[in-house]
């Protein structure tokens, strides 16, 4: 079976973009349940150190998370179909 790998790459990006909108959200509705989830799924202590959310912070994750994960996914599925040509 193929994979498309463009369409494969797009899906990937816009659910980043959205993972990302939603935990932006959560990380400015609630920081300390957010940063508590945060130190027990990195399993370190980040008690100490804080939130930096800002407007232009969320916009360049947002981009940079999505570009890199379409990019993550389209080379993924690419090879995936050289792999399994027959």
């Amino acid at each position: 079976m193929k994979i498309n790998s463009l369409k494969f790459g797009l899906a990937s990006a816009i659910t980043a973009a959205v993972f990302w909108i939603i935990c932006s959200f959560f990380v400015w509705m609630v920081p300390g349940g957010m940063m508590s989830l945060t130190t027990n799924m990195m399993h370190m202590e980040m008690g100490r150190s804080g939130w930096a959310l800002s407007p232009i912070g969320v916009v360049w994750g947002l981009f940079a998370w999505s570009l890199f994960t379409g990019i993550f996914a389209w080379l993924l599925a690419t090879i995936y179909n050289l792999l399994t040509k027959d």
